[in-house]
């Protein structure tokens, strides 16, 4: 049995109720739609309190099925003002499902002056107040709780920049050696967070028992199958090596990589940061590479990355971050470029869409290319809510608007991720269409990336086959996408009631239309789907190539929607 867990911040109450018989095979992403979609004013504002956010773990989270147990952010977001899903690893998804709760709902605002915590306990759940946290960064946060709750408690958490409500805000969660450095990233779910005068959600793992489902021995089949299919991969093997830092060199031989504020594709210094050099200080300085975000995960592509004196600085430093805040930049050193992620977790702000601000910068006097040192000044001025840290904190669309900056890296109102789409034109159109903004997890299309031809279809697939994955709780690094026969067996030993593969398919393309339905109702229409105007007039090199595919195409991937 799997419980919903509604926290009214307003009225100071608890319910719990169990999840529908609609919900026998919906968790994370599809959940979390369900309960946005039937529950959320699509008009509302997003610091209102008509916004509710919602912590769903995936479907498979708490089994025993390995790198399975991701979970959903979600909430309308403040930065795009539509339907937003934030997907993040850690131990969270885990211990919510082992603790039997399939979705927490965040209603109301609190009236106090006070900040919450919500505390789950095996079998209960009480809202406190938690004073003394004001203001507090995510790591001296975790540490403060720990203290009250003990070494093995599992925290989600918002630092400042979630308190005062930043656009850019993330929700961070612990990993397995509790240290807040897994964040649900993207689209200013913290801001939501913050705005609902929640500080953190704590849960205490004893008592939580293994998921093992309706029919374990069938479970237990599906699951060896599963997992020998990761095991023999050689994407397993790769991504645990090197990291996600090996995609500096992948993004930069294809010409993808974002280079000063994506002028060019590739980064004449990319050995400076890529994954050989990542690994050589990893080494020096006794890190790990090989890390492991959440429990039971075998693919393990994150690390733990030290300073020269080696004490512990980040985990994991990311291809994402490294991009945004090195070559986009033209940061060429990794312990600066580590500095700033961990600036950008401890005050809780998302490094995708600060690279990109900072990036748009370097067309003011406010900063420019290569200024390391700027850069970590202008994270300390968004963490302390500066007049100018408050601007870039709302992220890269309103920052450019206050400094009047045409050229804007952003679809609806979310800044570009580190996949340049003149030379990924499939993701491009995933960066246009998604109902998330631009969201290189929303639906990767690496196949053709110079053809304007077959992105429609390739896009289309892509989308719902990742919406499925974030409902499962499956990290994206697993390589499953259309295993549709696979995910019914688990599912169905799991839930008790087999779907089909097409209802497997289903659960992604009907979670896909509500979000579409939200956002049109929210007043993001058709013509919000489209790629920045520099990106059809510029041509990238080394390429040279500039994003062409047709408006008719990107308008068809939604436009027979559901079919």
């Amino acid at each position: 049995m799997r419980v919903r867990i509604d926290a009214d911040l307003e009225k100071g109450t608890i319910e719990r109720t169990e999840l529908p018989e609609s919900a026998t095979w919906l968790g994370g992403r599809a959940l979390a739609d369900s309960i946005l979609f039937e529950e959320v004013p699509p008009a509302c504002h997003p610091l209102g309190p008509g916004n509710r956010l919602v912590f769903a773990p995936g479907f498979f989270a708490g089994t025993s099925m390995p790198t399975a147990s991701r979970m959903s952010v979600a909430g309308k977001s403040p930065l795009t003002g539509g339907i937003k899903e934030s997907n993040v690893g850690g131990m969270a998804g885990i211990t919510l499902a082992q603790l039997g709760v399939g979705a927490v709902v965040i209603r109301g605002i609190s009236p106090g002056p006070s900040l919450k915590l919500l505390v789950f306990r095996h079998g209960s759940a009480e809202l406190m107040d938690a004073p003394e946290l004001g203001g507090l960064g995510n790591y001296e946060t975790v540490e403060c709780l720990k203290k009250r709750f003990g070494d093995g408690a599992v925290i989600l958490s918002t630092g400042p920049c979630g308190e005062m409500k930043m656009s850019a805000a993330t929700i961070a969660v612990t990993d397995t050696n509790g240290r807040p450095c897994r964040h649900a990233g993207r689209g200013g779910l913290g801001g939501v967070m913050g705005s609902k005068g929640l500080k953190a959600v704590v849960m205490d793992p004893e008592g939580s028992q293994l998921r093992k489902g309706a029919d374990p021995g069938a479970f237990a089949e599906a699951v060896k199958e599963y997992t020998k299919i990761l095991q023999s991969s050689k994407r397993t093997a790769f991504w645990r090596e090197n990291g996600t830092a090996a995609l500096i060199d992948v993004s930069h031989a294809r010409g993808s990589l974002p280079t000063r504020n994506f002028t060019s594709g590739a980064y004449d210094k990319k050995d400076r940061i890529n994954s050989d050099r990542l690994k050589v200080l990893v080494a020096q300085r006794k890190g790990a590479m090989g890390h492991a975000c959440m429990r039971g995960c075998i693919i393990r592509c994150s690390n733990i990355f030290n300073d020269p004196q080696g004490r512990y600085l980040t985990s994991g430093l990311e291809y994402e971050t490294i991009a945004m805040m090195g070559s986009n930049l033209d940061i060429d050193d990794l312990d600066t470029i580590a500095q700033m992620d961990f600036r950008c977790d401890d005050y809780g702000i998302d490094t995708i869409e600060t690279g990109a601000t900072l990036g748009i910068l370097t067309e003011t006097d406010l900063f420019r290319f290569g200024d390391g040192e700027r850069a970590i000044q202008l994270l300390d001025e968004i963490g302390k809510g500066t007049v100018l840290g408050r601007i870039l904190g709302q992220g890269v669309t309103t920052t450019a608007k206050v400094f009047g900056i045409a050229r804007i890296p952003a679809v609806k109102g979310q800044s570009l991720p580190a996949h340049e789409p003149r030379s990924l034109k499939g993701l491009g159109v995933t960066y246009a269409v998604s109902p998330q903004g631009a969201d290189h997890t929303a639906g990767f299309v690496a196949e053709e990336p110079f053809s304007k031809e077959g992105h429609t279809e390739r896009s289309r697939k892509a989308q719902i086959n990742m919406v499925i994955a974030d409902s499962l709780g499956l990290c994206q690094f697993t390589g499953l996408r259309d295993d549709y026969g696979l995910f019914a067996r688990l599912i169905g030993a799991l839930a008790g009631k087999i779907p089909s593969a097409e209802e497997v398919w289903r659960i992604g393309r009907d979670a896909l239309w509500k979000e579409r339905t939200f956002n049109q109702a929210a007043g993001i229409g058709p013509g919000q789907d489209r790629l920045p105007e520099f990106m059809r007039s510029e041509v990238l090199p080394p390429n040279n190539s500039a994003f062409d595919v047709e408006d008719q195409d990107l308008d068809r991937v939604f436009g027979d929607y559901p079919s």
